[in-house]
C-alpha cells in the first residue's frame, strides 16, 4: 500500500474515496481511530492509502478533479 493523501478534512477524504470507488481503485484510511488520543478536535491527519499499482491511476483521478494530496 502507498500514501495517495493526507488531511484533516473529512469532507476531502470521504469525496477521494468515492471518487476512487467509482474508478475501481481500491483505497483503505488509516488513522480514524486517531480521535481517541485527540479528544475529537481533528488535529492529526488521516492517510488515504491505495496499492502500488493503483497508486499513479489513483494520482491522476485525484489531480483531474482537483483534490489537493496534502502530503510531502
Amino acid at each position: 500500500m502507498k500514501e495517495l493523501l493526507r488531511s484533516t478534512d473529512p469532507t476531502i477524504l470521504a469525496y477521494a474515496s468515492a471518487l476512487l470507488e467509482g474508478e475501481d481503485i481500491d483505497c483503505f484510511q488509516m488513522d480514524v481511530n486517531m480521535s481517541v488520543l485527540e479528544g475529537g478536535i481533528g488535529i492529526f491527519p488521516r492517510r488515504l492509502l491505495v496499492r502500488e499499482d493503483d497508486f499513479e491511476a489513483a494520482l491522476r483521478a485525484m489531480r483531474d478533479n482537483d483534490i489537493p494530496l496534502g502530503r510531502d
